[in-house]
C-alpha cells in the first residue's frame, strides 16, 4: 500500500468535508477493520460509515480523485478474506439499511445494502413471504454482503443461491456511472446502444465479452446447484437474459458498488416436519442425499461422528443432542407444507421407502416447532463446536465451504478424508449436503513457514479432487484471497481471461477491493499470523487457565463470526445492540486488544485510549461468554486492560464511590437514618450525585434500618438440621435490601434446611472489576477463602442470592487462582437460591404458588449459571411463567448509574425490557434476582420486581 493512501490527510479532509457521515481514519479505527473472519489482515486507509446513498458516491467520488481502493462491507464475516483491503473501507451496515419498498403483489423488495437480512425477511413474513437465501449469519448478515458473495443456506435447496432472487441492481462504479441493472432483451440492448455515454459502452463490451466466450463458458462452467467461485458469466447467455444484474451478484466488491436491490419473495410453507436420520458413517449418509433429494425435502443438512464429538466435548446443547438417534453420520431433512398432515405424509413417505432398502439407518421424526428448532441447534453450532479456543488443537478457515453434485458426494468425502489423513489434518465435516456443500475447519499451521508450504501444497490438492469431482472451490463463502489463486485450476486459462475482462469492463483502474478474486494476492500473502507473528506478551494480573495462561491466546479466540452484532435476541453485546457501533461488540473489542498486543496499528502499550473508548461501554455482562461461538470474555479482559490502564492514575470518581461500596456500606450501615438523610434529601443528594459520578437522573438507593446479620443473629437459634446451607450476605441484601435474604432464610428453613450466616463481614468485590481494582479484588477474595474454609472442607453449601457475587465465585475467582484447590471448592460449592432447592430439595417441599409470573434473568445468571434452574423451581410451585429474552436490564452494576452513562442504559432498557414490562398485565409478578435489574425496572416503571425469595416466601405466608 502506498505511504501517501495511509497518511493521506488531505483525502481524509475532503471526505471529511463530503460527507453527511462519518469518516473516521484514526489508528484504532483502521485497526478495527483490519481483518474479517479469515486468515488475513489487512490495514485500511480509513473509514466511511455513509449516511445514505448519496454519501457513497460523494466517498467514491473523492477516492477516485485521489486514486485510492474502495472496499464496500457489511457485516464483516467473510471467510475468504474479501473484507479486509488497503482501501478505504464503506460500512453500509450502520445507515444504508433502509426497506425502501415491498410489494406483495409483486413479491419484490427494494433495499440498499447495509439492510440486515432478516430485517427483510420480518417484514416480509407479514405478508407470508421470505427471501429465499438464509445463511446461518441470517440475524446480522447484510444483503450487500449476500449480494457481494452469493450467499446461499440452509434452504438454498428451495429458492437457490444470492443470484436467483436477485430482479434489480442499483450500481456505482468506481469511475462513477450509475446504473440499473437487470436482464437485457434485445430490445432493450438496442435502445441502449442509441444512447450516449458510459452505460452503452459498458454493454457493448459485455455482449462482446459473451459473444466472445460463448462456448467455453457453456462448457467450462460446472453444473452444480453450488457453484459460488468465479463470475456467473454464463448469466450473460441469451438463453439466461443477459442478466447483468445477476453476473455481478457474488463478484465479492471487485466491481461495482451496489446502491439498491430489488429483491424476489418467495412464499415459504407455513408447516414443516423435520427427520433426523443416522447412518454408520457420514459416508454412507452422503451416498443417501441424491434419493432423499429426490422425495423433495426444503432443507437437507449433515454432520459426522467428529462433529457430534465436538458438540459434546464443548458441551453444546446436550439435552439437543439426546434426542438424535444413534450413529456415525446423520441428516436432518426438512419438509414443507401448507398444513401439518402435507409436511407429515411428505417426510412419513421417505421414511416408508427407506425401510424397504438394505442400508442399515435409524431414524426419528419431530412434529412439533419447538422440538425442531432444539435439532436445528445441533447444526447451527458448526461453528462453536469445531472453532479451536483454549487447549483445543488450533485450526482454521481455508478450505472450509467446497462443493460438489450432490450425487458425488459420498465418493468425493472418501477421498477428502484420504487427502486429510495424507497430510495428518483433521477435522469435523457438516454443511448443506443436499446441494453437496460441505464445512470444515482444518488443523492448519499458519504460524510457520514449513506449516505454511504444507498448507498451499493441501491447498492445491484438495481444489484439484473437488475440479475432479466436477466441483466448486467455493460452495458458499466466495473466493475472496483464499481461494482466488486456485481458481485456474477450476476454470482453465481463457476463462480465467474472460473473468479479468468483466472486471475490467467495470473497474478498469483496479480499485476496487483489489487482490481479491482476480489478480489476486497468493494465498499464503496478508497473513494474519505467519512466521514474522510476535505479539506483545505482558504480565497480567488473572491467570487465563483455559488459554494456556496467555493474555494474548485470550484475545484471539474471536473467529470473526459476528454473532454479536444481532440486534435482538440474547443478552451479548447490549452497547452494540444500542449504538450499532462495530467498537462495541465483542468482535470489535477483541480486535482492538489483538492488535494492542501485535503492536503494529496500536502502540503495545496499556495506555492506549482506543482501546479504553472500546472498552467504556462494555457492560461486563457476560453475555460473550455464554453466548459467543468461541467464548470469548471481554468483561475479563476489560478488568485487565483497566487494571494496567489506571496504573500510576487516578480513577473516575465513580470509582470509588461505588467501586468501594463493600466500604461505604459498613458505615452506612451503623447509621442508616444520617447516611439516608444526605442520599435523598433535595440539598445534599445532588452534590453527592456529582461527587461520586452519578447521574442526578438516578436515584441513590437508600440503607435499611436493620441489617440482615443484625436480624438473623438477633433471633432465636434454629434447631440443627441434617442439611446445611451457608446462606451469603452480600452487601446489597444485607445493607439495602434484607427482606431479601430473610425471605431465603424462611424459605430454606421451611424446606428443612439449617441456615449459617458467616459472623464475618465478607464481600466478594464484584463492582470493583468494573473498574480494574484487581489488587484490591483478590485481596477481598482472599480473605473469603481463609474465611470459609473450615466450611468448604465440610462441604457445607453456600447459597448465593446476587448472581454477579455468584459470577465472582464461579468465574473470576478461579481465573486469578487457579491453582489454589480452595478456590475450585468454593465455585463447586456455590449455588444460587433456585440451583440449591432444585437440586436438594424436593418439589413437593417447594411452597406452593399459583398465577402469572415474567422472569427476567440476571445477566451473569443466563451467562454464567444459566436459569433453567430458577424456571424449574418456579414452575414446580405451581406458577405459570414466561421466561424473557430481553437482553440485559441497561443498569450492569454500576455502569447505569453513571453520569457518563445515563444515557446509553437507558436506552438498553428500552431495547425490550422495559417495554415488555410496561404491556404486562398489572396482576403479573415480575421476578428478577439481580440488585442492578431490579433498580433500573423500578426507576424506570412502576413495577415492583421481586427476588425469588421473595416470591416463595409469599408461599408460606402471604
Amino acid at each position: 500500500m502506498p505511504e501517501s493512501y495511509q497518511a493521506s490527510a488531505a483525502l481524509e479532509k475532503e471526505l471529511r468535508a463530503a460527507l453527511k457521515g462519518e469518516v473516521r481514519f484514526d489508528n484504532g479505527s483502521r485497526a478495527l477493520y483490519a481483518t474479517d473472519a479469515s486468515n488475513y489482515r489487512m490495514v485500511p486507509i480509513g473509514i466511511c460509515l455513509p449516511l445514505d446513498q448519496a454519501d457513497v458516491i460523494a466517498a467514491i467520488n473523492v477516492a477516485n480523485k485521489y486514486g485510492a481502493p474502495i472496499l464496500t462491507r457489511g457485516a464483516g464475516t467473510s471467510l475468504a478474506g474479501q473484507c479486509c483491503n488497503w482501501a478505504v473501507v464503506l460500512d453500509l451496515s450502520k445507515y444504508v439499511n433502509r426497506i425502501i419498498d415491498l410489494d406483495p403483489t409483486t413479491k419484490l423488495a427494494r433495499v440498499e445494502p447495509g439492510l440486515v437480512l432478516d430485517d427483510l425477511r420480518d417484514a416480509a413474513e407479514k405478508h407470508h413471504l421470505t427471501f429465499g437465501p438464509d445463511p446461518a449469519t441470517h440475524k446480522w448478515c447484510t444483503l450487500g454482503g449476500m449480494i457481494g458473495n452469493n450467499s446461499c443456506g440452509v434452504h438454498s435447496i428451495m429458492s437457490g443461491r444470492t443470484s436467483d432472487n436477485i430482479q434489480e441492481l442499483k450500481i456505482l462504479t468506481y469511475d462513477g456511472v450509475q446504473l440499473s441493472v437487470g436482464p437485457t432483451t434485445d430490445a432493450l440492448y438496442d435502445q441502449i446502444q442509441t444512447e450516449d455515454g458510459p452505460r452503452a459502452e459498458i454493454y457493448r463490451k459485455l455482449r462482446e465479452l459473451r459473444d466472445k466466450y460463448s462456448e467455453v463458458i457453456r462448457t467450462g462452467f460446472p453444473k452444480l446447484p453450488r457453484r459460488v467461485s468465479g463470475f456467473n458469466l454464463d448469466e450473460l447467455l441469451p438463453e439466461n437474459g443477459f442478466n447483468v444484474a445477476r453476473a455481478l451478484v457474488g463478484t465479492e466488491g471487485t466491481c461495482v458498488t451496489v446502491l439498491e436491490a430489488t429483491t424476489k419473495l418467495i412464499h415459504s410453507p407455513p408447516f414443516r416436519v423435520l427427520v433426523a436420520l443416522s447412518f454408520s458413517d457420514i459416508f454412507i449418509a452422503a451416498d443417501n442425499v441424491p434419493l432423499i433429494m429426490s422425495f423433495g425435502p426444503v432443507g437437507l443438512e449433515g454432520f459426522d461422528k467428529h462433529f457430534m464429538a465436538d458438540v459434546r466435548r464443548k458441551n453444546l446443547h446436550l439435552a439437543d443432542v439426546a434426542l438424535l438417534p444413534d450413529g456415525g453420520g446423520w441428516l436432518l431433512v426438512e419438509f414443507g407444507g401448507e398444513t401439518q398432515d402435507e409436511a407429515r405424509a411428505k417426510a412419513e413417505k421417505l421414511l416408508a421407502h427407506l425401510k424397504t432398502l438394505e442400508t442399515p439407518h435409524d431414524a426419528r421424526i419431530f412434529l412439533d416447532p419447538k422440538t425442531q428448532r432444539r435439532i436445528w441447534r445441533i447444526r447451527e453450532s458448526g461453528l462453536p463446536a469445531t472453532a479451536s479456543t483454549g487447549d483445543d488443537e488450533e485450526n482454521h478457515e481455508g478450505w472450509e465451504d467446497a462443493a460438489v453434485p450432490p450425487e458425488k458426494l459420498g465418493a468425493y468425502l472418501r477421498d477428502f478424508r484420504d487427502l486429510l489423513g495424507k497430510y495428518d489434518y483433521h477435522s469435523a465435516l457438516y454443511g448443506h449436503f443436499g446441494h453437496g456443500c460441505v464445512h470444515t475447519r482444518l488443523t492448519f499451521d499458519l504460524r510457520s513457514e514449513a506449516g505454511i508450504v504444507k498448507w498451499r501444497s493441501f491447498l492445491f490438492e484438495a481444489a484439484a479432487l473437488t475440479v475432479k469431482y466436477g466441483g466448486s472451490l467455493s460452495g458458499e463463502h466466495g473466493d475472496g484471497q483464499s481461494r482466488a489463486e486456485l481458481l485456474p485450476i477450476m476454470y482453465g486459462p481463457e476463462l480465467m481471461n474472460a473473468f479479468r475482462e468483466f472486471k475490467s469492463i467495470w473497474d478498469p483502474q483496479n480499485k476496487m477491493n483489489p487482490g481479491k478474486v482476480i489478480e489476486p494476492y497468493r494465498l499464503d500473502e496478508h497473513l494474519r499470523y505467519g512466521p514474522g507473528y510476535a505479539p506483545w506478551t505482558p504480565l497480567t494480573v488473572f491467570q487465563y487457565p483455559e488459554d494456556r495462561g496467555s493474555f494474548v491466546q485470550a484475545t484471539d479466540r474471536c473467529v470473526g463470526a459476528g454473532l454479536c452484532r444481532r440486534s435482538d435476541g440474547g443478552t451479548m453485546c447490549p452497547s452494540y445492540m444500542a449504538t450499532h457501533e462495530e467498537r462495541y461488540t465483542t468482535r470489535g473489542r477483541a480486535r482492538l486488544l489483538f492488535e494492542l498486543m501485535r503492536g503494529e496499528v496500536l502502540k503495545p502499550d496499556w495506555k492506549n485510549e482506543a482501546v479504553k473508548e472500546s472498552l467504556d461501554l462494555c457492560l461486563a455482562c457476560k453475555g460473550c461468554k455464554s453466548e459467543c461461538p468461541v467464548n470469548v470474555d471481554i468483561a475479563t479482559y476489560k478488568a485487565e486492560f483497566l487494571s494496567h490502564y489506571y496504573e500510576g492514575r487516578m480513577r473516575p470518581r465513580a470509582a470509588y464511590a461505588m467501586g468501594w461500596i463493600h466500604q461505604w456500606s459498613k458505615i452506612g450501615s451503623k447509621m442508616p437514618g444520617l447516611a439516608n438523610f444526605f442520599t435523598q434529601n433535595a440539598v445534599t443528594s445532588p452534590l453527592l450525585k456529582f461527587l461520586g459520578g452519578i447521574s442526578s437522573e438516578r436515584t441513590i438507593p437508600k440503607f435499611a434500618d436493620q441489617t440482615f446479620r443484625s436480624w438473623f443473629f438477633g433471633r432465636n437459634k434454629t434447631q440443627p438440621r441434617s442439611l446445611k446451607v451457608i446462606l451469603w450476605a452480600d452487601t446489597f441484601n444485607d445493607n439495602f435490601h434484607p427482606e431479601i435474604a430473610r425471605a431465603a432464610c424462611e424459605v430454606l428453613e421451611h424446606c428443612g434446611v439449617e441456615v449459617i450466616v458467616l459472623k464475618q463481614k465478607f464481600c466478594c468485590g464484584r463492582p470493583l472489576y468494573d473498574w480494574g481494582m484487581l489488587d484490591k479484588a483478590k485481596a477481598l477474595l482472599q480473605e473469603i477463602l481463609t474465611g470459609v474454609g473450615p466450611y468448604l472442607e465440610q462441604e457445607i453449601p453456600i447459597v448465593v442470592l446476587e448472581p454477579s457475587c455468584a459470577s465472582v465465585f464461579r468465574d473470576e475467582l478461579c481465573n486469578l487462582y487457579p491453582n489454589d484447590p480452595r478456590a475450585k471448592k468454593l465455585s463447586e460449592q456455590t449455588y444460587l437460591l433456585s440451583e440449591y432447592l432444585a437440586k436438594f430439595i424436593p418439589p413437593e417441599k417447594l411452597p406452593r404458588l399459583s398465577g402469572m409470573a415474567i422472569l427476567h434473568g440476571h445477566c451473569h445468571q443466563k451467562s454464567i449459571m444459566k436459569s433453567d434452574a430458577e424456571e424449574q423451581v418456579l414452575r414446580a410451585a405451581g406458577l405459570d411463567l414466561e421466561t424473557l429474552d430481553a437482553g440485559c436490564c441497561g443498569m450492569a452494576g454500576a455502569f447505569g448509574f453513571e453520569k457518563a452513562h445515563f444515557e446509553i442504559s437507558k436506552q438498553i432498557g428500552e431495547l425490550r425490557l422495559l417495554p415488555t414490562l410496561r404491556s404486562a398485565k398489572p396482576e403479573t409478578l415480575t421476578i428478577t434476582d439481580g440488585f442492578s435489574c431490579r433498580e433500573q425496572i423500578e426507576q424506570f416503571t412502576d413495577r415492583k420486581p421481586l427476588h425469588l425469595a421473595e416470591v416463595l416466601r409469599r408461599g408460606i405466608r402471604p
